[in-house]
């Protein structure tokens, strides 16, 4: 469930109450409303709850509310110190987090979300020493876990039974052939983007969303291009070079662009 400014009904309500228990300066009037006024009150919850502060009322903020712990979310902290070392307004970093991430870096199972992707999977065996004859005797094998074409996908928690499967074949090209955490950043970039292995940079994955943001930080940082369209804020540029040639498509570009806006405009009325 995701509750933000004007949307109402009784959800809204529920929400309002639930401020109201936790604290909420000024007390809100329970109408089912979601106004300014309530706006207000999520921004000053998520930032008493370490969250990324944003005014609306997903996933994350409606578990803090619920009581569950917060201890391996993204913060606002961590936002302003990525945007600092990016050199760019922390509403660009906002906007990337809201537009570019997954949302939830990890899965119910207490898991970084992942997907695995099989066609990866037969290049990196090959990458890791493997023949192409013998890349493709597994695939003819294992061809959920191993294929020259994209697919397979089972999706939520089952991706890293899949991934479990993949490892038995070749451990680290296994990793390699999985996209991790709110980024889904390729696990093969993990030589480029400067972490030890790629065992050193599934384990940070697996520690706290502040470590997928540090792995979408360094992959920008890594790509001059990418990183001069963030800095004079090239949503178009940007998006095609992080999401490939279907950004126009899917209105990447619109909505960094539109996301970038809010979030200014929020950060200035706040200040």
């Amino acid at each position: 469930m995701t509750l933000r400014l004007d949307d109402v009904g009784l959800d809204v309500l529920h929400l309002q109450k639930r401020l109201n228990e936790l604290g909420a300066n000024p007390r809100l009037l329970p109408d089912g409303q979601f106004g300014e006024v309530t706006e207000r009150a999520v921004r000053a919850f998520q930032q008493r709850a370490g969250l990324v502060v944003d005014g609306v009322a997903g996933p994350k903020t409606m578990a803090a509310l619920s009581g569950h712990s917060t201890s391996r979310l993204l913060g606002q902290r961590d936002l302003q110190r990525a945007a600092d070392r990016l050199g760019v307004p922390l509403a660009s970093v906002m906007a990337l987090n809201a537009v570019e991430s997954r949302g939830e870096g990890f899965a119910a199972n207490g898991r970084p979300v992942i997907l695995f992707e099989r066609h990866v999977m037969h290049e990196r065996l090959q990458v890791n020493g493997l023949s192409e004859a013998e890349a493709d005797a597994l695939a003819a094998r294992h061809p959920g876990l191993v294929s020259r074409r994209p697919g397979g996908y089972v999706g939520d928690t089952a991706e890293h039974q899949r991934l479990a499967n993949a490892r038995l074949l070749h451990d680290t090209a296994a990793l390699e052939s999985a996209s991790w955490g709110l980024f889904q950043v390729m696990g093969y970039h993990w030589q480029a983007l400067g972490y030890d292995t790629t065992q050193d940079f599934t384990e940070r994955m697996a520690r706290h969303e502040a470590e997928h943001l540090e792995a979408f930080v360094r992959f920008i940082e890594a790509d001059p291009a990418l990183h001069k369209a963030l800095k004079g804020r090239k949503w178009a540029e940007f998006a095609r070079r992080y999401n490939g040639p279907a950004y126009a498509r899917n209105l990447y570009d619109v909505k960094l662009a539109r996301a970038f806006e809010q979030f200014s405009d929020a950060l200035q009325a706040a200040a």
